[in-house]
């Protein structure tokens, strides 16, 4: 098995293989091998993707001055990466020869350094950048990602987040996606995680937050979660905080929705709120809802999708517990179990009722 170390260098070798610009099929097959092996092998190539969009934001700050002495906005325009088109008055020969040279200069140190920025960038953006490391996921993915204080942050499918750990807080700053936290105890940290105009604040619990746009839906497990917001109405019950009338206490078994119109508070038996985060183990659980809930959540795991062309479909009631990238797998069991056809339009699946389909 391979130590952390190997992995964040591995990491660093295949983001600098595929940053040179040959990168054959073959490589990108055995680059997925390498992915699917392990969350390990995902969460730190992740690790480092961010690291090298970080690096190369900081190289073109940087610009030609010495270490240690600030740019010049004159040394800014010169960067490659800010480039002012001053040339322009160069003749075509002259251009040819400075960027052939330039790519003699800067793939072979790309490729010796990228190791060290794998190992080191995370170091190196810390210093610069108050945001912290970024992390992401691809439509399907999941990664567990443990923080330096003890906490532990798992993402789910198509979702960023940015993290930074400092004495006096825990900062988290969700993108977009869904993501479930389950916070180490530390009453002088407080954990935050911010969404658009909104935050959630916790000292020591377990969570879920789910962002789209502006709207949350909060989800705790374990133990109590502040909310808070610029404004908010409050449409069903909730735990005002003493002394500021925008923010609120969420405890376990809740499930809040909260958007900018208003916030929306339900208790649930802590089971149901657990089927909801199901997703960590691999499987989306579903009780008696419309089916057309349960194929938009579906939808979220996958590029292909389902569309429901008649209402009546889309209004049936459906249970079950399928797997999140089961496409062929889910699309099959609702045909066998309900009174629904499913037809392949394109890269697409459409849903009718079995009914339309026999009359036709």
């Amino acid at each position: 098995m391979e130590s952390s170390h190997d992995i964040e260098v591995r990491a660093g070798s295949w983001l600098a293989k595929r940053e040179s610009g040959k990168w054959s099929a073959e490589d990108e097959a055995r680059f997925q091998q390498w992915l699917e092996a392990s969350i390990a092998n995902r969460v730190a190539f992740l690790r480092q993707e961010g690291a090298w969009e970080h690096a190369s934001r900081l190289q073109a700050l940087k610009g030609d001055s010495a270490p240690g002495t600030l740019p010049s906005p004159d040394s800014w325009r010169l960067s490659p990466f800010v480039s002012d088109g001053s040339t322009r008055s160069q003749s075509p020969d002259a251009k040819a020869k400075s960027i052939e040279s330039s790519r003699r200069w800067w793939f072979p140190r790309a490729l010796a350094a990228s190791v060290l920025v794998a190992v080191a960038a995370g170091a190196l953006i810390w210093h610069f950048t108050s945001l912290g490391p970024y992390y992401r996921t691809p439509v399907g993915g999941l990664a567990s990602v443990p923080m330096k204080d003890g906490s532990k942050v798992t993402l789910n499918t198509d979702s960023a987040i940015r993290m930074a750990v400092t004495e006096t807080e825990r900062r988290v700053e969700l993108e977009r996606g869904e993501v479930f936290f389950e916070v180490a105890k530390d009453p002088n940290r407080p954990f935050v995680v911010s969404a658009g105009n909104k935050r959630v604040v916790a000292v020591g619990t377990k969570f879920s937050v789910h962002r789209v746009g502006n709207d949350l839906r909060v989800f705790v497990t374990e133990g109590k979660v502040r909310l808070e917001e610029g404004s908010s109405s409050v449409a069903q019950s909730a735990t005002p905080v003493r002394g500021d009338s925008n923010a609120m206490l969420l405890v376990a078994g809740t499930i809040t929705r909260a958007a900018d119109s208003g916030v929306i508070v339900q208790e649930k038996p802590l089971p149901e709120v657990e089927d909801y985060l199901s997703w960590r183990l691999g499987f989306l659980t579903f009780r008696d809802i419309p089916l057309a809930e349960a194929v938009a959540e579906f939808n979220r795991y996958n590029e292909r999708q389902i569309f429901i062309q008649d209402r009546s479909v889309a209004e049936i009631r459906f249970s079950g517990k399928v797997r999140p990238t089961s496409f062929e797998g889910f699309v099959r069991l609702l045909e066998d179990a309900l009174p629904i056809h499913a037809e392949h339009v394109n890269d697409r699946i459409v849903l009718t009722a079995a009914r339309a389909v026999e009359q036709q």
